[in-house]
């Protein structure tokens, strides 16, 4: 008995750091995307990613999307976020999306993200008005 419930107890302690850490980066996306912080967003990014700003759409490599982001933010300060939806339940896939708000503006914020070496990282990211 005692041993069965130590394997189930060492089993959960093994899932549940993943688990967090999974569930952990829409909030994280969102206090980034709240303080303006495209830097930190960045990181985040892969090599290329998709992003769509409004009416600018392209792909671009990690310091070009960094700095269209960072103007992006100059523009439109955020004031609030909030998680609309988070997707979670594919391993290798995850779907967040965030409603920003800045002073004059509302947004709707989607961000892709697939699982690369043990780590998700934004491969699209679009922000469009939210009427």
């Amino acid at each position: 008995m005692f041993k069965s419930a130590l394997a189930f107890m060492l089993m959960f302690l093994n899932f549940q750091p993943q688990m967090v850490m999974q569930a952990d980066i829409a909030d994280e996306l969102a206090v980034k995307f709240r303080q303006g912080n495209s830097k930190e967003i960045a990181k985040s990014f892969a090599t290329s990613i998709e992003l769509i700003i409004i009416d600018q759409e392209d792909v671009y490599n990690k310091a070009q999307a960094e700095q269209i982001l960072k103007d992006f933010f100059l523009k439109n300060p955020p004031n609030k976020t909030s998680i609309i939806h988070k997707l979670t339940n594919n391993p290798n896939y995850r779907l967040t999306i965030l409603s920003l708000t800045s002073k004059t503006e509302k947004f709707r914020v989607t961000i892709t993200m697939k699982k690369v070496s043990n780590s998700f990282l934004i491969t699209e990211l679009r922000i469009e008005q939210d009427s």
